[in-house]
């Protein structure tokens, strides 16, 4: 198989999920976080963050809702 393939395009649609420690937070957004530890921020391909939310599943409603395909971040 030799056909070529533009990669400029791949991973578009996709964003990453990871789990972030409040406690790494600026202080303005630890606030906003209440009693949480962990949250999850949302981002693009290029690494750009879309979203901080409260839990894992909302994450990827809103992602889906979004048009976008979430991915997990280990």
């Amino acid at each position: 198989m030799n056909t070529p393939y533009e990669f400029k395009d791949a991973g578009k649609g996709i964003v990453y999920v990871k789990p972030v420690h409040v406690a790494d937070l600026p202080e303005a957004l630890k606030a906003e976080a209440g009693e949480l530890e962990l949250i999850y921020a949302v981002h693009d391909a290029e690494g750009h963050q879309l979203a901080l939310v409260a839990d894992r599943k909302l994450a990827f409603v809103l992602a889906r809702q979004h048009d976008y395909a979430p991915v997990n971040v280990h």
